[in-house]
């Protein structure tokens, strides 16, 4: 029998961080440490643009980074599985397929 009480997170959120931001593309990278999720907001349209040093044409996407999240590996995992079951939910919930 495990006498140890049960865990509970008690989270709470300030006013400026509950409205949340809007980003329409992340970037997802590591270090040795953990994992770096940035999410970002495309800002302009995309253009077409030369390299300068090349002298090839690429499609220039403006974007900005509204917020960097750095995770311990342990804790990716558990997002991976906290994203698969909203994801399962949402999709049963509208009938739509992501």
């Amino acid at each position: 029998m495990n006498d140890s009480p049960e865990s509970r997170l008690e989270l709470s959120i300030s006013e400026q961080v509950e409205a949340g931001l809007y980003a329409n593309f992340a970037s997802v990278w590591h270090t040795e440490d953990g994992f770096v999720l940035d999410f970002a907001v495309i800002t302009r349209p995309p253009q077409l643009a030369n390299d300068p040093s090349s002298g090839q044409h690429f499609v220039s996407v403006p974007t900005r980074i509204v917020s960097r999240i750095r995770l311990p590996p342990n804790q990716v995992f558990e997002l991976m599985k906290a994203l698969e079951q909203q994801l399962t939910a949402y999709e049963k919930e509208t009938g739509r397929k992501v």
